[in-house]
């Protein structure tokens, strides 16, 4: 279904992507100091402990900033229109790397509220994207 790379379902990963393809957006949250993070890792960034939880995110957040892709600067990307990678702040304060999907690049604006919304990439593969409220 996708010529484009596509994450390696291992480890943690594999988690956070299997919620995903449940059209859940999860992300660990430490438990002991309640700290959210993303991407999945062992140890808490703020507090080192290893233990955590997988919490279900409010899938509502604002966009954090973007930048535009005029040319492809990968060969699974050839006859793309220009692209808007951006990073969501989710309610919950995480961000991740993603795309506004049903929104021109130039209608992006840093604040824009979005909500979740799952693509199907691959049998294997389902994507976090977000779309505007």
């Amino acid at each position: 279904m996708s010529a484009r790379p596509l994450p390696q379902l291992t480890g943690l990963s594999a988690a956070f992507y299997a919620f995903c393809k449940a059209r859940e957006l999860r992300f660990q949250r430490c438990s002991g100091c309640a700290a959210w993070r993303h991407v999945p890792r062992e140890r808490c960034g703020e507090c080192g402990s290893p233990e955590f939880t997988w919490e279900r995110s409010s899938g509502r957040g604002r966009l954090f900033t973007w930048v535009v892709a005029t040319r492809s600067m990968h060969p699974a990307f050839p006859s793309e229109p220009p692209l808007a990678p951006a990073v969501v702040e989710t309610d919950e304060g995480v961000r991740l790397v993603t795309e506004v999907v049903g929104c021109a690049p130039a209608e992006l604006q840093i604040g824009l509220p979005v909500e979740v919304v799952f693509e199907d990439v691959s049998d294997e593969v389902t994507l976090p994207k977000f779309r505007r409220l």
